[in-house]
């Protein structure tokens, strides 16, 4: 069962937070640990692990970086640890940004981020789990593994 099944929403790139809460609450009503006290060992050991899947899912559902890895790894099209090679523009670009890193860093990298998404933007928010194509999706892809690139400077920034 994956998380969206877990959750018992419909496969998406972008998670409603809301949502996700209140069937986050359910499920802990449902599968919490304490409330399986009297419960047999198999059971509360049925819950415990039910439970540790429930707040797995919440982590990575409610992440929006890691919910795309997610969704691109059901899809087949994203390996853990995968070597994913962008394009040499991009990457001389971040590596110039890297080099230079200043007080406006922040900003470039803001701008360069809505750059990156801008062609994936209809694709994320309009996904369709029975229709969006795997073209869309390695738009996607790449859309991901740029902005992780953007994510380790505005770390080394601290922004």
């Amino acid at each position: 069962m994956n998380y969206f099944e877990l959750f018992e929403i419909p496969v998406s790139l972008q998670v409603d937070n809301n949502i996700l809460a209140k069937r986050y609450f359910e499920l802990q009503k449902k599968y919490h640990p304490d409330f399986f006290s009297q419960a047999t060992e198999y059971e509360q050991a049925d819950a415990l692990e039910q439970s540790s899947q429930v707040n797995k899912a919440l982590k990575v559902l409610k992440n929006p970086a890691e919910t795309i890895k997610y969704v691109l790894q059901l899809k087949g099209l994203l390996e853990e640890e995968e070597k994913y090679q962008l394009p040499p523009d991009f990457l001389m670009e971040v590596m110039e940004l890297n080099e230079e890193l200043s007080d406006d860093s922040q900003q470039q990298v803001n701008e360069l981020e809505a750059a990156i998404y801008e062609p994936v933007k209809a694709i994320i928010e309009n996904f369709n789990d029975a229709s969006t194509s795997t073209e869309d999706l390695l738009k996607v892809k790449e859309y991901y593994y740029k902005k992780k690139y953007l994510q380790r400077i505005l770390d080394r920034i601290g922004g």
